[in-house]
């Protein structure tokens, strides 16, 4: 009977091994899988800033080099919204 005791006791220290072993892993790749999901989302934030930056810089140089009255009438014409089909 001892024998049965000691060897459930050991099948049971094993089974408890491997289950701590398992989340372990579960978590460390959980926590991994994180990290990589911000980086990647931290570096297309940086892209999507960079790319409006350059914008920015071109709109700048575009109008810099334009008279009052081209910038005026190019507003005029882009920016204003026009009758459209269904306005009467």
């Amino acid at each position: 009977m001892s024998a049965w005791v000691e060897r459930l006791k050991g099948i049971l220290l094993v089974i408890g091994i491997a289950a701590a072993t398992l989340a372990s892993v579960f978590y460390r790749g959980r926590a991994t899988g994180r990290r990589v999901e911000r980086q990647e989302r931290a570096d297309q934030i940086n892209e999507q800033g960079a790319k409006a930056r350059q914008e920015v810089r071109d709109v700048q140089q575009e109008t810099a080099s334009m008279g009052d009255d081209a910038i005026a009438d190019e507003l005029k014409r882009d920016w204003v919204r026009g009758a459209g089909k269904s306005r009467r």
